[in-house]
């Protein structure tokens, strides 16, 4: 017979708690307000699941039915880039000058671009 693992916990749900025994995943939530626009994050929070994360994001970041679409994305699983090497990562782009259209000639009735 296998023992039970003392550090094994469980909520009051019978769902496992995260890796410290005391917390869940913290997952990033994005939010699209309409269709046709981008996803923007709208927060963090800690869930044991994708199910539960959207079923919080919902009920935390769009209580007014300011949403069409939610994704909750596990942090450990966001990769970013350093600030600090931004000048070496964004380099090889500054030798193609065709990638800014800085020398097209814009009509006086065009206000922003």
């Amino acid at each position: 017979m296998e023992k039970e693992n003392p550090n094994s916990k469980v909520d009051p749900n019978n769902s496992p708690l995260g890796a410290r025994g005391n917390e869940w995943p913290l997952w990033e939530i994005f939010i699209r307000s309409k269709n046709g626009l981008d996803h923007k994050h709208a927060g963090s929070l800690h869930a044991a699941d994708a199910q539960m994360a959207i079923e919080n994001a919902r009920d935390v970041y769009t209580r007014r039915m300011e949403g069409v679409s939610i994704w909750a994305v596990e942090s450990k699983y966001i990769h970013a880039s350093n600030p600090n090497e931004a000048s070496s990562l964004y380099d090889p782009a500054n030798d193609k000058a065709y990638r800014h259209p800085t020398f097209y000639d814009l009509p006086d009735e065009l206000r922003n671009m």
